[in-house]
């Protein structure tokens, strides 16, 4: 087995739907969703932590400060040691100093010996960003390290300084942290959880009814039965599923009309050819009867060929017009003047009375299909010589003239009606006689459009008609 064939039965085999689910837009949301808010309170804990260290030192230095008021009112500021030993333990410091005119004044005494890295802080004169990198710094400094803490005193002029342990610092902004996290991480699940539903219902489901209309159209556009029904809603989806739900309309419509035309296509096309058959088995004996010498015969004969050679023709351009393909060009150098001139002998062999001028350059050659030339050239002569027949045949003229812009081939009609002009390359259309189909002009510009170039009408009015045929490196 190819790795094509590999790949594309991997592709149509269902994924499981947890895998599914993961690679739907519904999870990239709910991620998505989780995501921003964590990273939200992410920016938001920094603040968050370094408020909740500030506040942890403060309150150590107010239980000191309460300390230090109270040595102000025992005597000679001194307590005894199991006092002071209590004193600390309730401030949760490890021992408290106050500085005035220089002079220190130990308020609270250690009880045993302070080991440790000292660290000292000065909480007078911090910022907000110094206490947020103090902060951050906090979860990672040693446990053994020891603060110095410098603050007001609990006088106008003097200054306190707190020692205290990083350990219990550090343990309580861990366990603050955790809180956050957690708390965070129940915010984030429920906005998540929330904000997915709601897009669920809003965006993810009527996207998903468009995604698999859309699919099962693109799988089997003929057969599409399953059609996405329009919404009321005015916003980007609605507007999505609206034009898909048309598009599908449209395109399944022209399915079908294109199954019906190609079983008419293949009914006229068998009718064609049988009617094409009878008709050349008609005109055998038509000609026949044109060498009969009864009088009333001969009068007749001329319009049943006429007759049988319009149906005849009209047989043979309707089977032309209904080839899936038409004929490839191909292209060599070919002289434009004879090409001209033998076209015109062919088309206005029944049209004695209507002159033809070409002023082509004898020496100019084209690069183009012979054949195809020829039918466009005949097609245009013809139509042309048809069109002038009801005037007096001495003024009727059709004129091959080369422009910068191609070939133009102009007549002296009474131009174009506007109903044949409106539908003048319309199959069936197209036509200004009541006996045309107006496959001939359509035909004709496949025909040119095949060789790279187009045909055109250039003008039309009371003084003529102008067809310009365009072709790759024709022009004057």
């Amino acid at each position: 087995m190819s790795d094509e064939t590999q790949t594309a039965l991997a592709r149509d085999l269902p994924a499981p739907a947890l895998s599914r689910w993961f690679e739907s837009l519904s999870f990239r949301l709910f991620a998505l969703t989780i995501v921003s808010i964590l990273l939200v309170e992410g920016l938001i804990f920094v603040p968050s932590a370094s408020g909740f260290r500030n506040a942890w030192l403060q309150e150590r230095v107010q239980a000191a400060r309460t300390a230090a008021l109270a040595l102000d009112a025992a005597p000679s500021r001194s307590v005894s040691d199991d006092l002071s030993d209590e004193l600390l333990m309730s401030a949760e410091v490890l021992a408290v100093t106050e500085i005035e005119d220089d002079m220190r004044v130990q308020l609270l005494p250690a009880q045993q010996a302070i080991n440790g890295q000292m660290h000292e802080l000065d909480l007078r004169g911090s910022t907000m960003v110094s206490r947020s990198f103090a902060a951050m710094g906090a979860f990672f400094a040693p446990d053994d390290r020891i603060l110095v803490i410098r603050a007001d005193g609990s006088a106008p002029g003097r200054v306190m300084e707190i020692v205290v342990p990083q350990a219990p610092l550090k343990t309580a902004m861990l366990a603050y942290a955790r809180r956050i996290a957690a708390l965070s991480l129940l915010i984030a699940f429920v906005a998540a959880t929330i904000i997915y539903v709601m897009l669920h219902f809003l965006v993810v489901r009527p996207m998903r009814r468009v995604t698999l209309s859309a699919e099962q159209f693109r799988d089997d556009p003929g057969a599409w039965t399953r059609r996405l029904p329009p919404t009321s809603r005015r916003d980007e989806i609605g507007r999505a599923q609206n034009a898909l739900a048309d598009m599908e309309e449209t395109v399944a419509t022209s399915f079908r009309n294109r199954a019906h035309l190609a079983e008419l296509g293949t009914a006229v096309a068998k009718i064609n050819h049988d009617l094409r058959n009878s008709l050349a088995s008609a005109q055998l004996v038509s000609d026949v009867l044109a060498r009969s010498e009864d009088p009333r015969v001969q009068k007749a004969a001329p319009r049943l060929e006429r007759a049988l050679e319009r149906a005849i023709s009209l047989a043979t351009q309707t089977l032309d017009y209904g080839k899936a393909t038409p004929q490839v060009a191909r292209l060599e150098p070919v002289s434009l003047q004879a090409v001209l001139d033998e076209s015109a002998a062919e088309a206005l062999a029944t049209h004695p009375g209507v002159g033809w001028d070409n002023k082509v350059p004898s020496h100019l050659k084209v690069n183009a299909d012979p054949d195809h030339l020829h039918r466009i050239a005949s097609n245009l002569i013809r139509n042309a010589a048809e069109a002038m027949a009801p005037q007096a045949e001495g003024g009727s003229r059709i004129i091959a003239t080369l422009t910068p812009r191609g070939l133009d081939l102009a007549d002296t009609g009474p131009g174009l009606p506007g109903s044949a002009r409106q539908n003048l390359f319309k199959p069936f259309a197209g036509s200004s006689r009541n006996s045309g189909t107006g496959l001939g002009l359509v035909i004709a510009r496949e025909l040119a459009q095949g060789m790279g170039g187009d045909l055109v009408l250039a003008s039309t009015g009371p003084e003529g008609t102008v067809f310009r045929l365009s072709l790759p490196g024709l022009g004057a």
